[in-house]
């Protein structure tokens, strides 16, 4: 049974480490940021697990070591706020008040989109929490009554299309404030947001930071409110 585990393990490790070599050695020499080796190497990995014929339960068990090491990347997110402090602290109230009205506008306008197009409940529910973190998403659409593999999609998804068209957004409406842009990224495109802000400076980065947890906590405290609308 051990040696079972450890080579699950092994395995499991060995094919990610790999896979996400490739996918980040395709990034770099294209440049695209459709290539995010996070969802090439997702697709690549896929690929090759139905080749090998490995189910999803044997991969998944073997990559408990990855969810560890999950939890150590999320909180070292804290240096830089640590180290930003006095510009985060300066600047409090246009963070706190701009998080709130773009949470509470995002949610609205999935709602009454999803409502146009007469979506069923649970797709609405599985909907909502679209622009936060997996974690935070999942908890908030079981507590609607949402679809959890749907939620994954859609937080994926909106990750995806707001790291591509973000910047360029931003770009194109004149937006300089190192502010604006990281907590805009870190609010729509959660931790690839985040990562994407640090190339703007340790200030934007850090602001990405506090938009991805901030924005998940508000989303958090809307359940009650969100239960009532959608149903």
């Amino acid at each position: 049974m051990l040696m079972s585990y450890v080579g699950h393990t092994l395995f499991s490790v060995l094919i990610t480490w790999i896979v996400y070599l490739l996918a980040l050695k395709l990034f770099k020499k294209f440049n695209k940021s459709w290539l995010n080796p996070l969802y090439t190497a997702t697709i690549l990995l896929v690929i090759l697990l139905l080749l090998l014929q490995v189910d999803y339960e044997t991969y998944s068990n073997g990559t408990r070591l990855f969810s560890l090491l999950q939890g150590t990347a999320v909180v070292s997110m804290a240096v830089p706020l640590y180290s930003q402090w006095p510009f985060l602290k300066k600047h409090f109230h246009k963070i706190f008040v701009s998080i709130i009205f773009g949470s509470f506008l995002g949610i609205f306008f999935v709602w009454l989109s999803a409502k146009v197009l007469e979506l069923k409940t649970e797709v609405i529910a599985s909907l909502i929490p679209k622009s936060v973190t997996i974690p935070v998403a999942l908890s908030v659409a079981e507590a609607l009554g949402g679809i959890p593999s749907l939620t994954i999609l859609f937080v994926l998804t909106s990750a995806l299309i707001s790291l591509i068209f973000g910047p360029r957004c931003l770009e194109w409406l004149s937006i300089k404030s190192k502010i604006a842009k990281g907590l805009a990224m870190g609010a729509c495109a959660q931790a690839l947001g985040v990562g994407k802000s640090f190339q703007w400076g340790e200030e934007a980065g850090a602001i990405g930071s506090v938009g991805m947890t901030m924005s998940a906590v508000l989303v958090s405290f809307f359940i009650p409110i969100l239960s009532l609308v959608i149903r």
